[in-house]
């Protein structure tokens, strides 16, 4: 993320959007956008999130965010327009007034993010989706083997964390579709557990909460063994290549008791 407002041009691109801009507010979340910024403007109030119009992940991402909004709008703001030059590629979405969830023991939100995520569960795979392979652990699993574990049929956000789901007194939502793909059920569920051991849960505990979504409780148990060993590879392997960012020594440690935990079981 960056902590510059954009400059006059990417400004010059979203102004028939926005309007004239009566306020514009740098937000907190977000480390792979260029921009990142709430609009009040004539025409609106719209949260505005753009990339570099260059080949690569970043506008990569940002395609997938704008194809797979209509799909996703019963858990998702709405995307209200996307714009783009040779220099700059944006979209608009409405602004909701939500703050990032808590996931430490005993927080008041955590059924909202328990019910959020069943929401997201509930959305059946469209069809844009069905060639979207999630592979992003396949260089992590054991073998080939473990690899077809993770695949499936649901409809996987891939990024569940405090500052994509947020709570408001009006709603719940997920928001940064970045990456969304194809995968098995569990896939998310997961997630949620290493977010959840994280924050202070015991394995065990952070398990239980799921006990009561499908995607979690239907699945193949050595499913999500494989994925939990495949997160624990994926942690030290980035933890050694990138020695100056502690957190991924902190999620490697995190990942290697929730291994522990399921090898004990």
């Amino acid at each position: 993320m960056t902590d510059r407002l954009p400059d006059s041009e990417f400004l010059n691109l979203v102004r028939p959007f926005t309007g004239s801009v009566a306020e514009m507010r740098p937000t907190e979340r977000g480390f792979m956008t260029d921009v990142l910024v709430l609009i009040d403007g004539d025409l609106g109030r719209f949260f505005v999130k753009g990339v570099r119009n260059r080949e690569g992940g970043r506008r990569d991402s940002l395609i997938r965010e704008r194809l797979v909004n209509e799909e996703v709008r019963s858990v998702s703001p709405r995307l209200c327009w996307h714009t783009e030059n040779d220099q700059w590629m944006a979209l608009g979405f409405e602004q909701v007034e939500g703050r990032p969830s808590r996931f430490e023991p005993g927080s008041p939100d955590l059924p909202a993010v328990l019910d959020l995520l069943g929401r997201v569960q509930e959305i059946p795979l469209p069809a844009l989706v069905e060639d979207w392979h999630e592979t992003g652990w396949d260089a992590f699993a054991a073998d080939e083997a473990e690899a077809q574990l993770f695949r499936g049929d649901s409809l996987i956000h891939g990024d569940v964390a405090p500052d994509n789901f947020l709570i408001g007194a009006g709603g719940s939502w997920a928001v940064d579709w970045a990456w969304p793909t194809r995968g098995a059920g569990f896939i998310d569920p997961a997630f949620l557990v290493l977010q959840l051991i994280s924050a202070g849960h015991a394995p065990a505990a952070a398990e239980h909460l799921l006990s009561e979504c499908p995607g979690w409780s239907k699945s193949d148990p050595q499913g999500i063994d494989a994925f939990a060993r495949a997160n624990l590879r994926m942690f030290r392997h980035r933890a050694e290549r990138y020695p100056e960012q502690t957190w991924l020594r902190a999620m490697e440690a995190t990942a290697q008791a929730w291994v522990e935990h399921r090898s004990a079981e």
